[in-house]
């Protein structure tokens, strides 16, 4: 499993593989982004947001904050998604979301890796 590609890597080798699900996967979100009416920035946003409400796993952020990066999403929009639904789904989907964010990415939690005092790994 450490062998497994992370991060943007992740999304492009998933890409790049036989994986009709993916395939299905990535044509619904094509369909979806088209019928919405939104820019692209909006649509990954509001995507993050519906993550985050539902607690998904790191790879539905793996493949959404992948597509936003390639797109130049700037992280701060997408950390202001996380403020603005922070009251709404509340700080343990908001937390759970930034933990499989960091998972999804290989990022550590905490600045210094978690090695402070009291922290949670």
């Amino acid at each position: 499993m450490a062998d497994e590609p992370i991060g943007a890597d992740g999304v492009s080798a998933l890409a790049g593989a036989d994986a009709p699900v993916f395939e299905t996967l990535v044509q619904m979100t094509l369909d979806t982004f088209e019928r919405s009416g939104l820019d692209a920035e909006t649509y990954l946003l509001t995507r993050v947001a519906a993550l985050v409400a539902m607690d998904a796993s790191p790879a539905s952020y793996l493949l959404n904050l992948g597509a936003a990066e390639e797109l130049g999403v700037p992280w701060e929009r997408i950390q202001g998604t996380l403020v603005a639904v922070a009251p709404v789904v509340g700080s343990a989907r908001v937390v759970s979301a930034a933990r499989s964010i960091g998972e999804a990415f290989g990022l550590p939690l905490l600045p210094d890796g978690g090695k402070e005092e009291g922290a949670v790994t």
